[in-house]
Formats: C-alpha cells, structure tokens, sequence
C-alpha cells in the first residue's frame, strides 16, 4: 500500500520547502520535501543546466520572486484520498464592481496599444482576492483539484521565498527525456461546462473551424509560430501536429503538439530561455510587450504565467506554465488569470473569459459566500 501523508504539518512549522504534483492522468501524486537548508535562488535560465529538481520560476525574475530549485532529501510517492466529503468553504463576498473597473482601466490602455499597431498580441492579467471566514487547509485543497482536474498537472508549492501556491494548469512548458522532447502551442478559451468522455473526443476530432472563431484562431497561430521559429534553433527537425480542440475541465482552448529532438549539449535551460515567456502568457512582439505588461500592469503577477515541475527527475522533466493558480496565504486566496488581447478584442468578453479561467481555482475552493 502505498502511504500517505505524513510530515507535512511538521515542514511547515520548520519553514522548510515542499512540493506535491500529480502529473497528467496519474493516479498517484508525489511529495518531495527540502527538509535540509532552503530551496536553492538561481541566477538564470542557463543555471537550469545539468541539475535535478523541482522548479518554480515567476514570470520575470526578480529579487522579490527568484528562479527557485527545490532540492528534495525526502521523496514519497501517495493515493490521492477520497475528498468527495470534503465540505464547501465560506468566503466574505468580493468586491466585484471594483475588480471589474480596474481590470476595464487596464484593458483600455493594452487595448490602444493594439489599435495603434505596437502590438500584434499582448496578455494582460488580473487577481481576485478571495477571504475565507475559516481556516483553509491547502493539501485538501489539492487532493481535490487532482479529484476534479485528472488531465491536468495539478502542484502545491511552498517555499519561504514564494509562499505557497496552487495550480492546475494544462499548459506544458516542455517535456521529456533524453533527446526526445515535447512542447505546445495553446492559445484561446471558450467555456463549455461539464462534458462527458464521448464528447470531449468528439470535440477534439472536429475541424477547429467549426468550433472556434477567427480570434481565436489567429491568436493561437501567433504562438505556434513562434514556438516553431524558437524551436528551429535547436533542432532541424520538428513535427507539428494539426491544431485542435483541448478540453481543460469545463473550459476549451486550441493545441498544437509539437516533437522534436533535443541534442545533449543543447541544454534544457537554454531552450527554456529561448521559448519563455511565450506568446500565450504575453505577447508579440516578446521584448516589448514584455516590457509593457511590467510597466503598465495594475497587478503583480509573481509566480503566475512563469513555470514549474520536475526537472531531470528519474531522467525525466515535465515542465508546465503555471496557469490556472492561486497564492494561499492563510485565510486569504489570490486568484490568478489572464487573456490574450488582440485589436479586435472587446472588454466585456475578455473580462468574462478572466472569470471562467479564475472558477478553475475557485471549484477547488468550493465556496460558500456568507
């Protein structure tokens, strides 16, 4: 039998440094505990080279939000426990109004910037703050995002640098062993519901013609083609699958699947320098939209839109952009969630579609307002 839980509580009162993951489709998740110094701050990308751990990069590195390699001396490997039990939380009411003016102040201002051109696409991000009126126990928390999200990579991370964080998010970064590796493009949202098995594969075979709209569309081929160009510089060859139709809980964005060969000395981190931030959590072109979402977002984004997972673990690495999260801190749950902006954007839409991603966390929640 395989154990459970065990020394958590303990490394949190210690102050030490702790993941727990469930990857794609598992039915198992894994502990890795740092219970000897602290999560390691490195200095760059390349530094990614050569080493074996657990990462948790923000979405610019910074003094307040460093690149983050947890060194595990414990490994167990658990059952996700049944949580069906687990009861709804209560939660103070949100100040919706004002999160919706700020968020239409913000996208005024991206939004001019595509009509005159700057951009050809730029993501802007928002948070919603969340209080819970009880205390909020966030390994539960996380058994029961596995229980509702088996197809995506679901993660606890809690280092004294970032605080503790959960995700599920269904984005790979990159993935793979040896010189076989794998990335996406995924670009575009509509919400759909709960769906059964027979009509997620009929979603996924049908033309993305007939589900999705030219926005949608154009906004994700602008990440396929810079995830191709990027890749190029590595490797000669790079088989790209057709787009389709991804199911993501009760949300559907567009995929490209691309396989390529990665050469020995090629380096993980520098590949991962290469595509990050991609298109999909900023922009196009990359340096300046990057710029812009520092300079002109309200929110800060932290750990949000960056990446995490294991590196060289067991001559594996699966790397996901952290998506769909939300930093605990107590009582207190920020919610995190983006869009790609495009000329022909509208604010409304949008704004509806931050909601839709942000119910991700909030399902996990299951709140109660009071």
């Amino acid at each position: 039998m395989l154990p459970t839980i065990s020394l958590l509580p303990k490394i949190r009162l210690m102050n030490n440094s702790f993941v727990m993951y469930r990857l794609p489709h598992e039915t198992t998740y894994t502990i890795k505990r740092q219970c000897d110094g602290e999560a390691e701050i490195l200095p760059s990308y390349a530094d990614l080279n050569g080493r074996t751990g657990f990462v948790f990069s923000p979405f610019m590195m910074s003094e307040k939000h460093p690149l983050l390699l947890i060194r595990p001396d414990e490994t167990e490997t658990c059952k996700i426990d049944d949580c069906d039990k687990h009861k709804s939380l209560a939660f103070s009411n949100r100040d919706i109004d004002k999160e919706h003016r700020q968020y239409e102040t913000d996208f005024n201002k991206f939004h001019s910037q595509l009509c005159k051109g700057t951009f050809r696409k730029i993501v802007l991000a928002r948070n919603s703050v969340e209080n819970a009126c009880e205390d909020i126990t966030p390994e539960l928390i996380f058994k029961r995002a596995c229980r509702i999200y088996p197809n995506e990579f679901i993660a606890l991370v809690s280092t004294p640098y970032s605080g503790t964080w959960l995700m599920a998010t269904p984005e790979t970064l990159v993935e793979g062993h040896e010189e076989e590796w794998h990335t996406v493009a995924l670009a575009g949202t509509k919400r759909i519901g709960i769906v059964d098995e027979s009509e997620v594969q009929k979603m996924q075979n049908r033309n993305i013609y007939d589900v999705w709209d030219e926005k949608n569309i154009h906004e994700q081929q602008y990440v396929a083609d810079y995830i191709r160009e990027r890749l190029r510089c590595f490797t000669p060859k790079v088989d790209e699958a057709k787009p389709q139709t991804l199911v993501a809980g009760q949300l559907i964005h567009i995929v490209t699947h691309f396989r390529f060969n990665l050469n020995a000395n090629a380096g993980i981190g520098n590949l991962i320098k290469t595509l990050h931030p991609t298109p999909a959590v900023c922009g196009l072109p990359k340096e300046e939209a990057y710029k812009f979402i520092l300079d002109n977002e309200s929110g800060d984004r932290g750990y949000y839109s960056g990446f995490s997972g294991p590196l060289n673990y067991e001559g594996s690495t699966h790397l996901f952009v952290t998506l769909r999260c939300m930093q605990i801190e107590g009582r207190c749950c920020k919610l995190y969630a983006g869009g790609g902006l495009l000329s022909e954007s509208e604010v409304e839409t949008e704004w509806l579609e931050t909601e839709a991603k942000m119910d991700t966390m909030r399902r996990c929640l299951a709140i109660r307002r009071i």
